[in-house]
């Protein structure tokens, strides 16, 4: 991510229809029941799985609105008038610093604004903070979160000298992928012990047929098959493959033939092509494309 896209103003967008999700088992319920207790939730899982589309579906479900901000993004306050809590969602890198979050002073002429970050507006509001993929951030950024996390509920905002007292309608809802842990980029103990953990794997075949065919607007056939193909090229996970294929890229390969891409070309581009760059491992997943079709 260039330095000049970090000076783009923030982007926001509302929701208004509910975002398609279908439930694998009790995320919902679970999640429901973590929000009325104000406990903090971590989504673990692959990537492409619905761990964001998840969070989108949940606080729409709660009655939110979804308001989309991006964590360089300098100000602005958020939208005025709109029904409900917004949802904020953060995409952790590791650049993101302290001040990415909580906010910074601005020079204005001869004087400073100024301007809460992302995660102290929504501690304001009662909106539900969404840090996705937060081991990419660095660590001293993560532990200014512990306050939030715990019966204090408070962001210390150290700059500034002030302690803010989370909204009641606050959460802070975190999210990683377990498959790409290592010792330098692993969520620490300290952090992982505050949250409420829901596990999240790809959907049964059934299911992803489903998600494929709605998402990718495709034929039941094309879908089932794709659906099959996600299955097949996940078996070969531990044979070289270091994670399957994701739901999301299923559905981008439904959209290229529904764009009138031939199935064999659009799962070539969309999976093989993109899942790995070793030849070996991907004349293996072409093998099983070319299986499936024919």
């Amino acid at each position: 991510m260039s330095s000049k896209f970090r000076e783009h103003p923030i982007e926001e967008s509302f929701i208004q229809e509910e975002p398609f999700y279908l439930s694998v088992s009790d995320e919902v319920e679970i999640f429901e029941a973590a929000y009325n207790q104000k406990i903090p939730v971590l989504l673990k899982g692959p990537t492409g799985c619905g761990k964001t589309r998840f969070v989108e579906y949940m606080a729409y479900r709660l009655g939110r609105p979804l308001t989309v901000i991006r964590p360089e993004a300098k100000g602005n306050p958020l939208p005025s008038g709109s029904r409900g809590i917004p949802l904020v969602t953060v995409a952790c890198h590791e650049d993101l610093t302290a001040s990415d979050l909580v906010g910074r002073y601005l020079l204005e002429g001869d004087s400073t604004r100024w301007i809460d970050g992302p995660i102290t507006r929504a501690v304001k509001s009662g909106a539900i903070c969404y840090l996705d993929e937060i081991v990419e951030a660095r660590k001293d950024t993560t532990v200014l979160i512990h306050p939030l996390t715990d019966h204090r509920r408070f962001l210390p905002i150290e700059k500034k000298g002030e302690i803010v007292e989370a909204d009641d309608g606050f959460l802070l809802v975190i999210s990683y992928n377990p498959g790409y842990q290592s010792v330098l980029k692993d969520l620490k103990h300290s952090t992982r012990q505050r949250f409420v953990a829901i596990e999240f794997v790809f959907p049964p075949a059934e299911l992803e047929k489903e998600i494929i065919q709605h998402e990718g607007q495709c034929s039941p056939e094309i879908a089932t098959s794709l659906a099959r193909l996600g299955e097949k090229i996940r078996n070969l996970k531990g044979q070289g493959l270091v994670e399957g294929v994701s739901t999301r890229l299923l559905i981008y390969a439904a959209r290229l033939i529904t764009a009138g891409i031939s199935p064999r070309r659009a799962a070539e581009v969309a999976i093989a092509w993109s899942l790995t760059d070793d030849e070996e491992i991907q004349r293996s997943v072409l093998e099983v494309i070319w299986a499936i079709f024919e």
